[in-house]
């Protein structure tokens, strides 16, 4: 604190390179970052935004989408020979099985509609992706078509039981004892 009564610096700022300080004219006493100046590839993206038309993102999402149904349908994941697609690298080298494994499985056995089979593979993927799709259809159709679909309110807090949720998974699949077994890929 100042003896003119004058605002004081905030305590504990770093003095790294970071979000700058400013006193908050309303009240003297209280501090409120202010965002940095965004730099040139920031400002390049962003002016790329501004001038792409509303229906690029949902189409290119449909693109990427529809590039990865192509290459699983093509790759075939469930095929285990010598020359297929290379695999997870963590299984590789380690014989366990990662957090993604057998979701590329999962997929190519939900496009030929053997949902048992997918929730064999991946059970956390197979519930995650009615979610993913309708959150993609109230977006892209918002977008796209002005519709005023219900909007799902995923919160931190289901995000983080969703993630606890697959770190517990990843973690159970790889214990070699019977009921845990079955989830090994």
């Amino acid at each position: 604190m100042t003896s003119t009564g004058g605002p004081t610096t905030p305590p504990d700022l770093p003095t790294v390179v970071g979000p700058q300080w400013t006193p908050d004219p309303d009240a003297p006493q209280q501090w409120y970052p202010v965002a940095a100046e965004p730099d040139r590839i920031t400002r390049f993206f962003d002016r790329i935004a501004a001038r792409s038309p509303r229906w690029l993102a949902p189409v290119a999402i449909l693109a990427c989408f529809g590039g990865a149904v192509g290459y699983t349908l093509y790759a075939d994941p469930t095929r285990s020979a010598p020359d297929a697609a290379p695999t997870c690298l963590l299984k590789l080298t380690t014989g366990l099985d990662c957090p993604g494994c057998g979701g590329t499985r999962a997929f190519w056995y939900l496009l030929h509609g053997d949902l048992p089979a997918a929730a064999r593979h991946h059970i956390l993927f197979v519930f995650a992706v009615p979610f993913l799709l309708y959150v993609y259809a109230a977006w892209a159709g918002k977008q796209l078509f002005g519709w005023r679909l219900p909007q799902l309110s995923i919160g931190p807090v289901t995000i983080g039981v969703f993630l606890g949720a697959w770190m517990a998974f990843s973690v159970l699949r790889n214990l070699p004892w019977t009921p845990f077994t079955w989830f090994y890929v």
